[in-house]
């Protein structure tokens, strides 16, 4: 089993910073790559950053320069640094670890949190 717990969200001013953070545990294999995707009020979910277990990062476009992806491999933890918040940033983040556990390491698959709200006011 894997278990992602994701957290951090929270009501900030535009403009503000938030750090969300994201712990791995379980009977984990393999990781291929952590991140962050997040789903606005009404709209499709998004990949906002991501991680791969070599260090390569991806940002959406729409984060370059206010985001900041990290980890910290030794604790299966990743964290979103976010500062410069915009109010169109409001959405719910999710966690994403695409690996494979003990139990199915044969293949990989996409584990998700549950997932942290935040909302930036203007």
């Amino acid at each position: 089993q894997v278990q992602l717990v994701d957290s951090g969200g929270g009501l900030v001013q535009a403009g503000g910073s938030l750090r969300l953070s994201c712990a791995a545990s379980g009977s984990i294999f393999s990781i291929n790559a952590m991140g962050w995707y997040r789903q606005p009020p009404g709209k499709q979910r998004e990949l906002v950053a991501a991680i791969s277990s070599g260090g390569s990062t991806n940002y959406a476009d729409s984060v370059k320069g206010r985001f900041t992806i990290s980890r910290d491999n030794a604790k299966n933890t990743v964290y979103l640094q976010m500062n410069s918040l915009k109010p169109e940033d409001t959405a719910v983040y999710y966690c994403n670890l695409y690996g494979s556990s003990w139990s199915s390491r044969a293949y990989e698959y996409d584990y998700w949190g549950q997932g942290t709200q935040v909302t930036v006011s203007s």
